[in-house]
């Protein structure tokens, strides 16, 4: 018999970290090689786990709710067959439970109230506190029933103050306390009339009434990579008038007949897809990303398209749009938003985007301020196709007008390349009809 170890997997290529949203199974439970055995959500997908090995589960490391960093633990797996180490054959080494006895320190036992005996901690914990010297023992955990995570670690190390045998309890739990907490410690005893202090924010409480909703894994994380979006890039926002009555008339022409035949619906939105991947061609420099020191220009134009559903939003990717017929982007706009709302969509089908269109006009908007889909450069909002009277040739007329909305990450992209793109856009859309447009 031999141990192994099932690690966070990475289900993105910019993804971090994965929170166990679920466990599918138990300790005990024999499970095969591919057989899921954990639903883990990420700031871009919910997806299951499948198992590397066949074998027995003998420990969930993770608890439900636990975040942790892509490569660690998740759970330990008894796997029948394997191999000692050192037997001649394919070697599988086999991991030893990360259990340690220690004796506490008196101090701060009395501070954590926790009682002391085996504790178990992690392979990325024990990790940390080797490489810079900690003293676990010296330090009140966060985690689940106390436990030590690896982000009390790195509070510690952030801190400076490195708990070594002896220390006493309380200095560390001042040490690994969050920066405002200590900011909020280390203030002046006296105050003068200079002194000027930051209103603190009360947290809101319910009234009678009220319904208190928890705040699930997918929409932690769904707050968390758009925080991280405004926080990082600077966001710029652009607007444009588009006359498609020429589009609308042309698709409303086809509608029918591609239906019956093709047996899926013809939509406005992925003429403009194609419109946006034919100008990302043009304009190669929307299609870049801010990474630092530089910018990278992609060389793949791979558009994100953003499905919703009644508690979660995803981004799936339509590949080499540029080279895809209006008919091709319209069958994988229509297999991938099926996936979304059927669970079944795929965490490399989400993976590569690099410029993302939303199609808020099918919820009856007609202007919107997207925020960018990090860490990608621009996103686009189709906005509502509206009839509104324009002027023509000094005449009113009727048209079928929509407002292209576009958000920039100003560190990468300027208002005069943007306006370019859009007005390339509005031209390609503009120009779209049956006489000049193939859908095949």
């Amino acid at each position: 018999m031999a141990i192994e170890q099932m690690k966070m997997p990475q289900l993105g290529e910019s993804v971090t970290e994965g929170t166990i949203s679920k466990w599918l199974v138990s300790p005990g439970d024999h499970v095969n090689k591919y057989d899921p055995i954990a639903e883990v959500m990420t700031d871009k997908v919910n997806a299951e786990v499948p198992s590397s090995f066949t074998g027995i589960i003998k420990e969930l490391v993770a608890s439900e709710g636990e975040t942790l960093a892509v490569g660690e633990v998740i759970c330990v797996i008894e796997v029948s067959g394997g191999t000692a180490e050192g037997t001649g054959s394919k070697e599988t080494i086999a991991v030893q439970e990360t259990v340690k006895e220690i004796t506490p320190d008196p101090a701060a036992q009395a501070v954590s109230g926790t009682e002391f005996g085996k504790v178990r901690y992690s392979p990325a914990v024990l990790k940390i506190s080797q490489e810079h010297g900690i003293d676990l023992t010296q330090i009140s955990g966060t985690g689940k029933e106390g436990r030590i995570t690896r982000k009390d670690l790195l509070n510690v190390i952030e801190s400076g103050n490195i708990p070594k045998p002896g220390m006493a309890a309380s200095s560390i739990l001042q040490a690994a306390a969050p920066q405002e907490q200590k900011q909020e410690q280390v203030r002046q005893p006296s105050a003068s009339a200079d002194d000027v202090k930051k209103p603190e924010t009360a947290p809101v409480q319910p009234s009678a009434g009220d319904i208190e909703i928890p705040v699930s894994a997918v929409r932690k994380a769904i707050a968390a990579n758009m925080l991280r979006s405004k926080h990082e890039a600077p966001h710029a926002w652009t607007m444009i008038e588009v006359d498609a009555t020429n589009l609308v008339a042309y698709r409303d022409s086809l509608k029918k007949e591609f239906k019956q035949k093709e047996g899926y619906n013809l939509t406005y939105f992925a003429f403009f897809v194609k419109a946006v991947a034919q100008a990302l061609k043009e304009f190669p420099q929307i299609n870049s990303m801010w990474a630092g020191d530089k910018i990278i220009q992609k060389k793949d134009i791979n558009i994100s398209i953003a499905v919703a559903t009644e508690d979660a939003l995803f981004v799936p990717v339509i590949k080499n749009a540029d080279e895809k017929t209006i008919k091709g982007i319209a069958r994988e706009i229509n297999e991938l938003a099926s996936k979304v709302r059927s669970g079944k969509l795929k965490s490399d089908e989400m993976q590569g985007g690099t410029f993302t269109v939303n199609n808020t006009g099918s919820f009856g908007s007609v202007q919107s301020m997207g925020i960018i889909n990090y860490p990608q450069a621009a996103i686009l909002q189709v906005e509502s196709i509206v009839k509104r009277p324009v002027i023509i040739n000094g005449m009113i007329a009727v048209r079928d007008m929509v407002n292209l909305c576009m958000s920039l990450d100003h560190r990468v992209l300027d208002g005069l390349v943007c306006g370019r793109f859009l007005a390339r856009i509005k031209e390609i859309i503009e120009g779209m009809s049956k006489d000049n447009t193939s859908i095949y």
